[in-house]
This record gives C-alpha cells, structure tokens and sequence, in this order.
C-alpha cells in the first residue's frame, strides 16, 4: 500500500467501487488494482514511484471523459480531483490544480472578472482539455485553451518535477499544448494567462423551415467565416419516435444589434426565427448551455467517431449524411447525433508547428455520436470522410483508427512529439495505443 496524504482504495475496501468509477460509463468494469485519491503533488510522486517500482499500469484521471477510457486502468488509477485550487496573480495569470473542472475554475474566475477560452461541460477537467487542446465558444476570439498556457507542474516517470514554460524545459512545454493528455508525465497545476470575462450575447436560431440538406450547406458556408466575436454551432438530433430536431447556438461577444445584424442573412437563407439575450457574463453563459446532452442518457454509453474538414463539405455529401441520419432507426435504437463546430478566426492565428495542436487552417469539426452498440457512427463517418482532412481532435480519441492513427491526431508535429516522448518518458510508463 502506499502511504499518502489523500486515500488509496483497493478491491474490497469501503468507497472502492465510487472510486473507481470514471465518468463514461463504457469504463465503468474496470477494476483497478489501486486507486489513489491525491491530496498533494508529494502524493502523485509517491504514486508513480510505486508504479514504477511494481511495474504496475499508472493514468491520470482529472474529469474521467476520455473517449477511449485513457483514465481507467487495472493497475493504478491517479485521481487528481483533490488538486483543484484556483488561485490568480497579478498579470491576471491563474495558477489551476490539474484536478480542476471547468465549472469551478469558471467560478473562481469569474470572482475576479477573468476567464478563460475552454468548453462548455462543468464536469470537464481543466486538465484534459488544455493537454489535448480545447474548443470552446471564446475560442474563435482568443485560441485555444492550450494557447493560454504559460506554464505546468509535471511529474515525470523517473519521479523528477519539473516546471515547464517556454523558458524551462521548452519541447515538454510544447508537447503539453494540445497532443493530449497522459502521454509524458502527470501534470499537476498549469497556469494560464486569462482574458477579462466578456458581457455576452446569447445567440439561439429558432426551428429552420429550410431542409436539413440546405441548413447544413448554409451553416458550413457562413460560420467558420463569421467575426471572431461570433461562434455559432450546429447540431442535428435523431431519436426513434421522433422527427429529427436541429439545434443551431451560441454567443456573441458583441451587443444585440450587431450580433443581429451578422446573422441575419443565415437566418434568412434557413428560414428561422432569431432569440438573443444581451448583457450575459460569460461565466452565466457557459451554464446556460451546458444543458442535458441526449447521448448522455444511453445506459450503455456513447461512442464518437469525427474529424476536421478543410473545405466545405460536397452538396452529394450532404444529401447523404441527411439521408443515413435517421435510416433504419428503431425504438430502443437511442439518440444519433451530427454535430458541427465552427473553427476558424484565432485559432488559425497560431502556427501549426508553435504548439503541439496541429490542427490549424481548419474550417469545422464534425463528430457523430451514437450508442456504444449503433453501427452508425462508423456510417455516417465514412460518408463524410471523403471530403474530410484526415486529421482528428486528439480530446476524441479514436479507438476505431488504424496505424495511421498518430499521424491524424499529430499531423507533421508527430516526429519532434516521437522525440520529446523518447527524452521524457524513454521507458514509456505514461502510453496507450496511438502514442507517438
């Protein structure tokens, strides 16, 4: 057993099960040998010293979302979650435990008028977003999550701390910016230079009175082009029983008025009403939409396949993902969904080779999300992947990727990542399929 200031669960012990348990419940069986709960980054050290002593598996867990179940492992589960302080500097630099979610991170935030680009989800982990990039609705104005870091607290496989920036051990630093997390240490704080929190405009489009085909083909046309200041995302929903619901949202960081006048003319061309609500702090924004998501009510979990998309998307191919959305959907079938993320603005004001996210220059990302069961995300995937990039959000990881899979995630960062893993982790302690 290992001494530490925080818990250790094993088989058989009270709270075990709790414990082991990650958030996507796809994952939920396996038992790992040790679960250790961390109160201190002494603790995270003594962990992965036991894990190396032992030969044991080690992951870090921060929120328990990852896809591919990377925060599950027979051997040792690392729970970050007791590392979640949020503290601000003067600079408006946030020092925020690896072990942080978004919804507490934005409270803190919030506190002192600051904020950060990041997702939606308030269960999210900071920590996993950052590693592996991190979309969100501030991000065509400001990038990236992983574009505000600064700096990180790392534990290495040889049990070393290192502090890293682009001053101090700068290819670790680089790595940490978006080629995902778990693959190099256990991060324990990072810190992020923060933006003041914006006034918001709620953005919401009514029902579209247009044909789904035409909906898509407008909003792939107007919103990765749209201002900076305005992010706005489609989703189109197909449950059993039902007819298929379209949902298109967001925010604008500009009034009413012109937040209006700039969607106008895709309102138009679909055929919908507009709702705004002005004057929204961002941190009230991001709970607003961080409504229930249908695939999370699958009992047996959800399953993502996605992928980036440089150009718009063919007429032909439209038609067809329309058509396969709802094709052969029974009762008990569960919810299947085509969401669409606008990029573009200040995420392409970034070099590909400045960060280890090398998914720059890119106009949308598009996910099919299904039960763990359907067969369609695989469909609807292939469909679109003829006119898709190749390249793959590393925060959807892809278990369903061949050899090629590294080389989708990491595009031509992949050799200088193969480099800094070899220097840092040479044994490979912290790896999963698809590691460069």
């Amino acid at each position: 057993m290992i001494d530490v200031d925080g818990e250790v669960y094993e088989p058989g012990s009270p709270g075990y099960d709790d414990a082991r348990r990650p958030a996507d419940v796809r994952f939920a069986h396996v038992r790992p040998r040790l679960v250790v709960r961390c109160g201190s980054e002494a603790d995270v050290v003594r962990a992965v010293a036991h894990a190396r002593s032992t030969g044991m598996p080690l992951v870090p867990r921060g929120g328990g979302h990852c896809f591919a179940g990377r925060s599950s492992t027979e051997g040792i589960v690392l729970d970050l979650g007791g590392l979640d302080g949020v503290s601000l500097a003067a600079g408006g630099v946030a020092t925020i435990g690896a072990g942080a979610r978004l919804a507490g991170v934005y409270d803190a935030l919030h506190r002192h008028g600051r904020t950060l680009p990041a997702g939606c989800g308030p269960t999210v982990g900071i920590a996993g977003l950052t590693l592996g990039g991190g979309i969100g609705l501030l991000g065509r104005r400001y990038g990236l999550t992983c574009d505000r870091l600064v700096a990180a607290r790392v534990v290495l496989a040889d049990g070393r701390v290192v502090d890293c920036s682009a001053e101090s051990e700068p290819d670790l630093f680089w790595a940490l910016r978006g080629a995902g997390g778990g693959q190099f240490g256990v991060v324990t704080s990072l810190d992020f230079a923060t933006v003041a929190e914006p006034a918001t405009t709620l953005v919401a489009v009514g029902k579209p009175r247009a044909p789904l085909a035409d909906v898509v083909e407008a909003w792939q046309d107007w919103a990765p082009d749209a201002p900076d200041e305005l992010t706005v995302d489609l989703s189109v929903l197909a449950t059993p029983g039902r007819p298929v619901e379209v949902a298109i949202g967001g925010a604008s960081l500009l009034a009413e008025a012109p937040t209006r006048e700039l969607l106008d003319g895709f309102r138009a061309a679909v055929g919908a009403d507009l709702e705004l609500r002005g004057g929204v702090p961002y941190s009230g924004l991001k709970a607003g939409l961080a409504g229930r998501d249908p695939l999370d009510d699958v009992a047996e979990g959800r399953r993502i396949r996605s992928e980036f998309f440089t150009r718009p998307l063919r007429r032909t191919t439209i038609d067809a993902l329309c058509a396969a959305l709802d094709l052969g959907l029974r009762d008990g079938d569960g919810p299947r969904r085509l969401a669409f993320a606008a990029m573009g603005g200040a995420y392409d004001r970034v070099p590909a080779g400045a960060t280890a996210f090398a998914h720059r220059g890119q106009r949308f990302l598009l996910e099919h999300g299904a039960a763990v069961s359907s067969a369609w995300p695989d469909v609807s995937w292939a469909i679109a992947h003829g006119d898709g990039s190749g390249r793959v959000y590393p925060n959807f990881p892809d278990p369903e990727l061949g050899d090629d899979a590294p080389l989708a995630y990491h595009g031509e960062n992949l050799p200088r990542l193969a480099a800094v893993k070899r220097r840092y982790d040479p044994d490979r302690m912290f790896t999963f399929p698809h590691s460069p």
